[in-house]
């Protein structure tokens, strides 16, 4: 019984990993989730320049889960270039995925080569994130534009380019034209914009008063997506969107996917979460009488 997936050629051998946004820039932190039985590393996203981010509050528990718009902090592409090979020192052979976010196809090209050339094993491209004002889901809604990106990051990488879309009336199309122009898998979800209201101070608590919404809330939304996706695709997807124990993993698994990221999860319990899911996954694959994990995946096509 094995619980080791390829996903865009790399190895993993657990088919779990974290949500970009909530791995911290820390080495260390990327060895706790090796530690603990992730497959792979995902970065949270880089763009061109350094951002501060939005002001506090930025994150706030709602109703299954939470609210974010952290406003895609981070030190900007080359730095975190810079800091791709202790990551990958960290997770100890693992996959490190990292994330590319921008405002246009030449902010993705110039973020995307950056991070392949300090040595990430695969690229995401974030066109998802529901809270980053001109870039993020606003250019990811557009099929021609979700094209116009891939094509241009996929041909002048050498390493697999992976596409992280969200909830979109054209979540399909969008799919099909990101793998016309050379995604080699899609990330299926990212949080969905969401708000939440005081009703003392009668104002929108997140300073940048619309964040996304993370957690079990989104978890069938994710379900749904990914089933949608690989029933039309049958292309490679890692699902994202309220993973939270083994049984919400082999939801997402029996859809479609290959692979799972957990994000909130991982804001509530920790790593402890990602060793839970493995160990959930062995026995039902066991239970299953199953040789590997793969032969769950887009089971639920089939039935």
């Amino acid at each position: 019984m094995s619980l080791k997936v390829e996903v865009v050629g790399l190895n993993l051998k657990t088919p779990v990993m974290n949500a970009s946004g909530v791995l911290e820039w820390s080495p260390e932190a990327a060895r706790r989730l090796i530690d603990a039985g992730a497959g792979a590393v995902v970065l949270k996203s880089a763009t061109r320049e350094p951002r501060r981010g939005y002001d506090w509050p930025r994150i706030v528990r709602a109703f299954g889960g939470y609210i974010i718009a952290v406003g895609i902090a981070n030190p900007g592409a080359l730095e975190v270039s810079r800091m791709i090979k202790g990551f990958k020192e960290a997770s100890g052979g693992a996959p490190v995925i990292a994330s590319a976010a921008g405002f246009s196809p030449e902010d993705f090209l110039e973020v995307a080569n950056l991070l392949e050339d300090g040595g990430a094993d695969a690229v995401e491209l974030n066109m998802s994130c529901p809270h980053f004002k001109g870039g993020g889901i606003e250019l990811g809604q557009d099929p021609q534009t979700v094209y116009s990106i891939v094509r241009d990051v996929s041909g002048s990488l050498k390493i697999p380019v992976i596409a992280k879309l969200g909830v979109a009336d054209k979540l399909v199309d969008i799919s099909v034209k990101a793998l016309e122009a050379g995604a080699k898998a899609l990330t299926l979800i990212n949080t969905i914009k969401a708000m939440k209201i005081d009703v003392y101070t009668k104002k929108p608590v997140l300073s940048n008063k619309v964040g996304g919404l993370a957690g079990s809330a989104i978890h069938p939304v994710a379900v749904r997506a990914i089933y949608d996706v690989y029933r039309e695709t049958r292309a490679e997807i890692i699902g994202a969107g309220g993973v939270r124990d083994w049984e919400t993993a082999v939801e997402m698994i029996l859809a479609g996917a290959r692979a799972v990221q957990v994000g909130a999860a991982l804001i509530d319990r920790g790593e402890a979460v990602i060793t839970e899911i493995v160990r959930g996954l062995e026995k039902y694959v066991w239970i299953e009488g199953m040789k590997n994990i793969g032969e769950l995946i887009g089971l639920a096509h089939k039935t």
